[in-house]
């Protein structure tokens, strides 16, 4: 029914903006990294970065929502539905790693939650071939994006890298997924208006 829908949607956007989600509990990667960070300015650093990686969960949680709920297709639903699960336990990770650097997410959460979300539905209702395009683009923006972190952070920060390298890993993992579930790929000016996005979302979190 549109009203299930409808309050499913609203539930999982209110716990993804105030960090309720449940994710699929598995553990966090950097529990078992020692915390080496001391510098000040490198705890900043490294805690403006982690804000940008929880801003681009935020927006994949809400972009896998949308996509779930503009598909009537019963095995994409819930290949999105799983994937979604993954990307909380990613928000729990930023989330944990946000507080432990005395951080915060970005304010501009609801923003980024709304662009994702409309984003998803309206590739889902373009077709199957289109939704899972949809998938791999971003994916693969989020790879390209985490791999650039990984070189980025400060040197001694081998927690935040554990937690960015296992992201990186499940970005890649579905991406894979959409690929053999018969992705298309998407049009240039599409990627073109994708890319610019990332960037605007990437600037206004690393300080808002």
């Amino acid at each position: 029914m549109l009203s299930d829908l409808l309050i499913a949607n609203l539930d999982n956007a209110l716990r993804t903006l105030t960090g309720l989600q449940a994710g699929s509990d598995r553990p966090y990667p950097g529990e078992e990294v020692p915390d080496t960070l001391l510098r000040p300015w490198e705890r900043q650093q490294a805690g403006r970065m982690m804000r940008v990686n929880h801003a681009g969960e935020v927006m994949a949680q809400a972009l896998y929502t949308g996509q779930a709920a503009g598909t009537a297709d019963p095995e994409l639903k819930t290949q999105l539905e799983h994937a979604r699960s993954e990307e909380e336990d990613h928000l729990r990770w930023c989330q944990t790693r946000l507080r432990e650097l005395n951080s915060r997410p970005s304010l501009l959460a609801p923003l980024w939650y709304g662009a994702g979300w409309s984003m998803g539905f309206l590739a889902a209702r373009q077709g199957r071939g289109t939704n899972l395009g949809l998938v791999v683009a971003v994916e693969n923006q989020v790879e390209e994006h985490l791999n650039s972190h990984l070189e980025s952070l400060p040197m001694d920060d081998e927690r935040s890298r554990a937690v960015v390298a296992q992201m990186r890993d499940d970005e890649v993992g579905h991406a894979a997924t959409a690929e053999s579930l018969g992705a298309e790929k998407l049009p240039m000016p599409v990627r073109m208006a994708m890319g610019l996005f990332s960037k605007v979302l990437t600037r206004g979190a690393l300080w808002i």
